[in-house]
């Protein structure tokens, strides 16, 4: 697939990076870099020789929701579906990144709005620069949030201080994300800092990074007794991996473990 609105640049320490590339428009997604997104993802999710991804963008915005201008979403005689948007772009795209077995870094480069929020906040670790905005906006369009960003605030925040952010669209900052547990870092070059963790996170197991992805996941939303019985299925699959074995012997033998995923 050839990708108009997105660049993919595939490191020598095995890390794909994905740029949203429309800072003409704030990097606000319409239907066609919806779909690139996902089909990069899907892919560096398959490659073997990609071990982690870092999601970034061009320009002074990391992404600022749904591209108004898309002509699929513009006025018109007939009324649009905007259900049927979210469960063929805007969810595919955020479970997606969700879904791929690969640690995704979120390297926040500007502010981030709309449903480019949940975007962001799909994304297994984020690092964004100091004082950087993160605005709703829903409700000024008639609209409530969407693709998945009630469930991650309401959570986060508490039900009064998503409703605040949510009602009032005033915005909050990476710092006061931090607090809550939404953003792992402020850094000033996030780019660079996204990538020297993905050096690290290239050098770990696949698999258990496969595995700690989903039952981090899961444990959110399920009992401590349940999330037990995840952790106990994923260390009966692991510990019958090559992977293991080879994590074992490098640690007998003093050495840096070669992981193959297998």
């Amino acid at each position: 697939m050839n990708y108009e609105f997105i660049t993919v640049e595939n490191s020598e320490q095995a890390i794909c990076t994905i740029t949203i590339n429309r800072p003409d428009v704030y990097n606000a997604l319409n239907r066609q870099s919806k779909f690139e997104l996902i089909d990069a993802l899907e892919k560096a999710g398959l490659d073997q020789e990609v071990k982690a991804i870092i999601l970034s963008a061009k320009g002074k915005a990391f992404c600022s929701g749904q591209d108004l201008n898309d002509r699929a979403n513009q006025d018109s005689t007939e009324k649009k579906d905007l259900g049927e948007t979210l469960k063929t772009e805007w969810n595919p795209l955020v479970n997606a990144i969700r879904n791929c077995p690969k640690i995704v870094v979120a390297a926040i480069n500007g502010v981030t709005a709309g449903a480019g929020i949940s975007v962001a906040m799909a994304c297994d670790l984020i690092v964004a620069p100091p004082k950087t905005r993160f605005v709703s906006g829903f409700t000024k369009l008639g609209l409530v949030p969407d693709a998945g960003s009630t469930h991650t605030f309401t959570h986060s925040l508490g039900p009064k201080m998503a409703m605040e952010f949510f009602l009032f669209n005033q915005p909050l900052h990476s710092e006061d994300l931090q607090k809550v547990g939404l953003i792992n870092k402020i850094e000033e070059n996030t780019l660079e800092f996204a990538q020297k963790w993905c050096e690290q996170i290239a050098q770990m197991a696949p698999l258990s990074i496969a595995h700690l992805k989903k039952n981090i996941q899961k444990a959110a939303h399920m009992s401590f007794l349940d999330s037990m019985s995840n952790e106990t299925e994923s260390q009966c699959f692991l510990g019958q991996s090559e992977d293991f074995k080879e994590g074992v012997q490098s640690f007998f033998e003093k050495r840096t473990p070669v992981f193959r995923g297998v």
